[in-house]
């Protein structure tokens, strides 16, 4: 899922939503000194960042399948342990959490219920599981005026809407599946201001993720076409893009 790219990369394009929304999810749970975290498919730290400040590095691990994501968190918080590695097999005992999270990871987990699952193996019963994705399917996601032009200029495209949990209740049909209890879903909304259109445009160029695999596919008449159109439907900079994420918070028996 284009993932291969250089940590700051990522941060350019997807860091500008997934702070506040690392924010946001917080806010949702409760965080006790003493609890053990870990976050899954930690990508560049967002998450992972917001876990330290509150437990300490001492009690937070993350785990991510990009061999440069792990190398950049390695050398970012060196008291964290952070492995390489994948949800659907987690190299941790049973038990091991209070707090098993998953931000924006659930949508490219090559199987959605067995991560989930694995998730829950490694929480310790009375632990929270959380996992937040972006609302893709239902038109609130922070890319839809990126998609919007996109399909503008080529309907045939695929967009983000089919991936795993971005529509509502997806996410808790998922966690159902994967045997979670006492599962609650919700929704995240998070804000961010753009003072001039390149800066909400360029970081579509660095080829992170399904958007960025879309634009670098393109010849350069066909990705100048796509940044003008993009131009066309966004509001006058500066601008702010308003977008929301599915939550299901959930334990286990």
């Amino acid at each position: 899922m284009s993932f291969a790219v250089a940590a700051d990369s990522y941060d350019q394009f997807m860091g500008r939503f997934s702070r506040p929304l690392s924010a946001a999810l917080l806010d949702e749970l409760t965080l006790t000194p003493g609890d053990r975290a870990l976050d899954v498919g930690c990508g560049t730290g967002a998450l992972t960042a917001a876990l330290v400040n509150t437990l300490g590095a001492e009690q937070v691990s993350g785990i991510d399948p990009s061999e440069s994501f792990v190398a950049a968190m390695r050398s970012r918080f060196p008291d964290v342990d952070i492995r390489h590695g994948r949800a659907e097999q987690l190299p941790f005992a049973d038990d091991a959490f209070d707090l098993v999270l998953a931000q924006l990871v659930v949508h490219f987990m090559s199987d959605p219920t067995g991560g989930l699952r694995e998730m829950g193996r490694v929480l310790r019963p009375g632990g929270t599981m959380a996992a937040s994705v972006w609302d893709h399917g239902g038109g609130e996601g922070p890319l839809v005026g990126f998609w919007r032009a996109a399909l503008d200029l080529e309907p045939t495209a695929e967009d983000e809407g089919a991936l795993a949990g971005a529509r509502p209740g997806q996410l808790t049909e998922l966690a159902v599946a994967a045997d979670l209890t006492d599962v609650d879903e919700r929704e995240l909304w998070i804000e961010v201001g753009f003072d001039t259109f390149e800066e909400w445009w360029t970081p579509f160029t660095l080829g992170v993720g399904p958007a960025g695999a879309y634009v670098a596919r393109l010849d350069p008449s066909r990705r100048e076409a796509l940044r003008a159109h993009c131009a066309e439907l966004l509001p006058e900079p500066p601008f702010t893009v308003r977008a929301r994420a599915w939550c299901v918070l959930a334990s286990v028996a």
